[in-house]
């Protein structure tokens, strides 16, 4: 049987953990506040009012794909086409293309960014294999001007920070919303978890300081992965009611 993402690959490995894929949504929902296309978050209203509801449905969308028969996976991309085309002519407005890349980039960015902080350094080839995989979803999206292969991507991936990032009244509510949803001490491992695999151009628009207090507790929260207290940590940290969610999303 073919599969979209092959067994043994590393993608399987970096979204197949439930504490990996958490960092790449934690990166991505700082740095997307920051999109200039952001306001077609605000269009629907689904992620202001419920932005941890909307994480775990879009990592329910990545883990069908990343973890399904082929055919299966590519019906999945179809149907958020469909769904991003629904909200367009509801509209009456296109999303632009560079918004749907940057939403993609995001997602290969906190993946290499977030396995490395929790494993270990990828090597050029799995980072290849790592862009592979999403190009392959963003072509099936109809997208234009993809990065041929990792190097390019690395190139266009700063010159679209640099075009398409900037803080706005979007990003400072957004932010109000994470903390209302979350609490404050929550809210606090967030931006502080964020710190540790946001891009500097983010960290500078989001004003935040490079230092982060979670440097000293990462290597202590590896350590208790390996006496299985991870969980509870996981626990402590989110809502008691995403606690299926949460659990759902390890599968390897």
């Amino acid at each position: 049987m073919e599969y979209f993402v092959e067994k043994g690959s590393v993608v399987r490995k970096i979204w197949g953990k439930s504490d990996t894929v958490l960092f790449i949504f934690a990166g991505s929902a700082a740095e997307f506040a920051l999109n200039k296309a952001v306001d077609w978050l605000y269009f629907t209203g689904r992620l202001p009012a419920d932005p941890l509801g909307r994480l775990f449905s879009t990592v329910s969308y990545a883990r069908k794909i990343i973890f399904a028969e082929n055919e299966a996976a590519l019906k999945i991309i179809d149907s958020i086409y469909g769904i991003h085309k629904v909200v367009e002519n509801n509209r009456a407005k296109a999303i632009p293309d560079w918004a749907y890349r940057d939403v993609l980039y995001m997602l290969i960015h906190y993946s290499i960014a977030s396995f490395e902080l929790l494993e270990r350094k990828l090597t050029p080839e799995e980072k290849e294999e790592v862009y592979n995989v999403f190009y392959r979803f963003g072509q099936r999206m109809k997208l234009k001007g993809l990065a041929q292969n990792h190097t390019e991507w690395l190139l266009q991936r700063e010159t679209d920070m640099q075009n398409d990032l900037l803080k706005s009244a979007w990003t400072v509510d957004l932010f109000r919303q994470y903390k209302k949803h979350l609490g404050a001490l929550r809210y606090f491992v967030l931006t502080e978890g964020e710190k540790l695999i946001i891009p500097e151009r983010v960290r500078k628009l989001l004003g935040f300081s490079k230092f982060s207090v979670l440097t000293f507790i990462v290597p202590v929260y590896k350590f208790s992965r390996k006496l299985h207290l991870d969980s509870p940590i996981k626990k402590l940290l989110l809502p008691q009611k995403y606690d299926r969610e949460i659990a759902a999303l390890d599968i390897v």
